[in-house]
Order: structure tokens, then sequence, then C-alpha cells
């Protein structure tokens, strides 16, 4: 009985503790739902709140692209082809290499599409009808620098991108291209270049992306002169090209650039040195034999030569497709100075004669003194005047030679020697009949002799001077004759050459291309 009790009242205060129990935990969660009401009722609170702070252009900015993927073309229908307009603006022409034929040059790229996944209502954003975006994020067409002598590692510069409501797209980075262009150096320094930029698609072919160009001529607004070249034509074209790649076409635009040579600094510091060396190469027939410099006048002028040559061909690309214009004169120049040095030196050896000259032979006289001295107005000192009238004064038993006031004695005038002798012979016949044993008329006689013997020696010697000397002097003319008509004659092929070379200029034609006029 009292264990029944106990046992009762232990079951009762099980029952109650449960129950106790129970209602604790039906406490706890009716506390724990209230609090989670609670938190839920804050988020939200806060989450309006965060809402009603962003602007218009973020929300625009994260609905565009919260689905969106730049590796594939912004189009729905995937046979269509997306349509790419390209166009310039170029801002200055930074230079262009002759030697390795590469053209720098800055430009401002103008790339428009339209992206059918950024097209939105501007009213469900306060109205913004475009927006800038990163074009890291969107996708941009692969338009690449065909004829670019650079790497392509680089890339363009990360501009951004404008987005208008409508899907229309333009991007416009700012770019310095490295390009190559064909350089023809025939008519160096007057010449006149044609450079190009070939820009286009590389992976996608015209069916899966359009490339055209967005106008006829490129923008000249913003554009800086160059020093050494002045730009004078401009031409866009659109070309469509088949690879062996592919068998599909692959559309590109190309921009070409006219270019002229502006001559004043090439005029100054190479063509007027030049000319001035070609007309330095006469005063070597100018220059008198007896001062000895002939030859080294001509040397250092052949020398002076070379080094322009040099100056001129650092300048020049390493081709052999064509030469230029001044490299042609400094030749000519450099021929010219080489002649005249041989002919200086055949002159020199013609005026100084060694040991005893021959007689200059008539026809070389005649054509000498009586056809070019006359023709070039010289004075010769054989002829004793000014010639025009060739005399050759010349007996059969001497030659002339001059005296005071230009008086001229035969040497056969010594006649009055002989008829001297002749009376002194008829006296000593007369002496000899009166009795010719006188040894004193016998000295005289002995002594008439030796004198007459001594006078033909020195007739004889004094001949025999006089031609030496006549010899000496008939070629010392000859080379004075030849020295100014080689003069002339290099005078004419000079000026002949400077004139004909060096006006020569290419076709001014510009045709095909927009003529520009800079200011």
């Amino acid at each position: 009985m009292g264990v029944n009790k106990i046992c009762m009242w232990m079951c009762f205060v099980y029952i109650l503790s449960d129950f106790k129990s129970k209602a604790d935990s039906k406490g706890n969660n009716n506390m724990t739902k209230t609090l989670t009401a609670n938190e839920d009722k804050n988020s939200l609170t806060s989450r309006f709140r965060t809402v009603s702070n962003i602007s218009s252009e973020q929300r625009l900015m994260t609905d565009l692209l919260r689905k969106y993927e730049n590796s594939v073309r912004p189009i729905y229908n995937s046979s269509k082809a997306v349509g790419v307009g390209l166009g310039l603006t170029l801002t200055q022409i930074l230079d262009l290499d002759e030697k390795n034929q590469v053209l720098t040059t800055n430009v401002w790229m103008e790339v428009e599409w339209k992206d059918e996944k950024l097209i939105w209502d501007r009213r469900d954003y306060d109205g913004t009808d475009n927006i800038r975006i990163p074009c890291r994020r969107l996708w941009l067409p692969d338009i690449v620098l065909y004829n670019s002598v650079d790497d392509y590692t680089s890339g363009y510069m990360p501009s951004l991108a404008m987005v208008y409501d409508n899907g229309r797209v333009f991007w416009g980075p700012v770019v310095r291209f490295r390009s190559s262009c064909k350089i023809d150096i025939t008519f160096f320094p007057f010449d006149d270049q044609i450079c190009h930029l070939k820009l286009g698609s590389w992976a996608y072919n015209g069916f899966q992306v359009n490339v055209i160009n967005r106008s006829e001529t490129v923008d000249l607004s913003n554009y800086v002169d160059n020093g050494e070249w002045k730009l004078i034509g401009l031409k866009v074209t659109r070309n469509s090209v088949v690879y062996n790649c592919c068998s599909e076409p692959f559309p590109d635009v190309m921009f070409f650039f006219h270019l002229r040579r502006r001559v004043k600094y090439y005029f100054m510091n190479i063509i007027i040195p030049c000319i001035i060396l070609s007309f330095l190469c006469l005063a070597g027939f100018l220059l008198p034999p007896e001062s000895g410099e002939k030859i080294t006048l001509g040397l250092s002028v052949l020398l002076t030569i070379t080094v322009f040559m040099l100056m001129v061909a650092d300048k020049m690309p390493q081709t052999s497709e064509s030469i230029s214009l001044i490299s042609i004169y400094l030749m000519v120049v450099l021929s010219m100075s080489c002649v005249s040095i041989l002919l200086s030196v055949y002159i020199l050896s013609l005026h100084h004669q060694r040991g005893r000259p021959l007689r200059c032979p008539q026809f070389i006289k005649i054509i000498a003194f009586s056809i070019f001295a006359p023709l070039l107005c010289l004075k010769l000192r054989s002829t004793g005047h000014v010639t025009g009238k060739y005399k050759r004064q010349e007996n059969k038993s001497s030659t002339l030679f001059k005296k005071d006031k230009q008086e001229m004695i035969h040497l056969e005038g010594i006649k009055e020697h002989q008829n001297f002798e002749e009376e002194l012979d008829h006296l000593l016949s007369d002496s000899s009949l009166n009795g010719g044993s006188d040894p004193v008329l016998k000295h005289y006689q002995d002594k008439q002799n030796s004198v007459n013997e001594l006078i033909q020696w020195l007739h004889k010697k004094h001949n025999l001077e006089c031609l030496e000397d006549m010899s000496f002097q008939e070629w010392r003319d000859v080379a004075f004759v030849i020295d100014r008509l080689l003069f002339v004659i290099f005078l004419i092929v000079t000026i002949a050459a400077t004139a004909g070379i060096l006006s020569l200029r290419p076709e001014q034609s510009l045709s095909g291309f927009t003529e520009i006029k800079i200011k």
C-alpha cells in the first residue's frame, strides 16, 4: 500500500515535469518566431532604404550586365552579321622612317556597332538614354592593324565605351600605330609618299562581322602638322578579300595618306652644298699649274663629295629597287671630280716638260692656237699677240726671239757679220797679191777663223736654246688652252646636270584623293 502511493506520487511528478518542459519549449518557440518576424521586418526596411539610395545609372549598369556575356557576338540571331563602322581621327604624323620604311601616327579610333543585348527603356531609369561602360566588360570587335610592324601584345587603350538606349555602342580608343609603308626614293628630296592603314577583323569573316567605313574621309579637326611631311591628300576605301585560310570574305577598311616632303631643310643642308662642291671642281682648271695645288684641290673636293654621299646613303633605305636623284647627281659630280683630277695630271705633264722637249706637232698648234684660242679669247705667249692670227715666224736659218718692245730679231740678221767677213777676205786677198807672207796678216787670218768658228758655235747654241724655249712655251700654251677648254666643257656639263636632275619632279596628280589644305 505504501509502495503503491510512492509509485503514484513519482508518476505524478514526472507528468508535471514533462508538462512544464513542453510548456517552456512552446514559449521559447513563440519567442523565436516573434524575433524572426521582427528581423525580417527590419531586413525588408533596410533593403527598401538601400534600393532608394541607388542611382538609376547604377541600376541600369547592374541590369544590363547581370547576364551579359562578352565573349560572344551581341546578337540573338546568330545567322546575322554584326555591322561595325570604322573611322579615324588623325591627330599627328610622328615620323616616317625611310630606312626602315615605318610610318608612326597618333590616331583616335572610331568604332561603332549595335549591341542587341544592351537595349533598355529610358523611362524605367529616370530618362537615362546613354551610359559609359568599361570596354573590358563588353563585347569588342577584334579590329587589328593588318600592316602593323609591332607585336599585338599591348592591345588598345582601356577606354570607356558609350552605350545608348537603342543598343548603339561607340568606342574610341587613342592609339599609336606603327605601320609599314612602301617608300619610293626616286625623287628624293622632292618625293611624294603614299602610306596606308589597313584595319579589319582578324577572326570574324564578313558573314559574322561586317566591317564598313563610317565616312569617306578622315577627321583632321585635331591634326597637328608635321615639320618634315605635308599631308596633301586622303582617301578611304573598303575592300573584301578572300584569303587562303578560308572561303569566306574578310572585309577591311584602308585609310590612305598622301604625303609630300618639305624641301627647305634638305635644300639648305644637302642640295646647295652639293651644287657648291660641283662648281668647286671647276676651280682646279682655273688654278695655274705653277701653283702646285691643282691636284690637292681636286682631291679635297673628291673627299668632301664622298662624305656627302655617305650622309645621303645613311638617310636612304637599303634597297636596290630605286636610286634617288640626289645620289645620281652626287655620282655625276664625283665622276666629274675624278676626271678633272686625271685631266689636271695630264695638263701638268704637258706644262712641265722633262729634258729636251719635242716640237709641238703642227696640227695640234693649228687646233689649239687657230681654233680654240680665238674661240675662248685667250692671249698666248708663243704667238706674241692676242690670238686671232696665228703666225709662225720662222726662217730657214734660225728662229725668232723677242726683244724690247716686241721687236723681233731674226737670227739670219747676222748677215752684217757675213759682210764684214767678205770685206776682210777682200782685204786679205789684196794683201796676198802684194806679198802674202806678211806674218801680221796671217795672224789676223787665224784669229778671224777662230772668231768665225766661235760665232758659228754661239749661233748654233743660241738657235737650240731658242727652239727649246719656243717648244716649252708652245706646250705650255697648249696646256693653257686645254685647261680653259675643259673648264668651259665641265661648266656646261655641271649646269646641265644640275638643272636637269634637280628639276625633275614627281607627278602632282591627286586622282582619287581628297585634297587637304591645312593652314
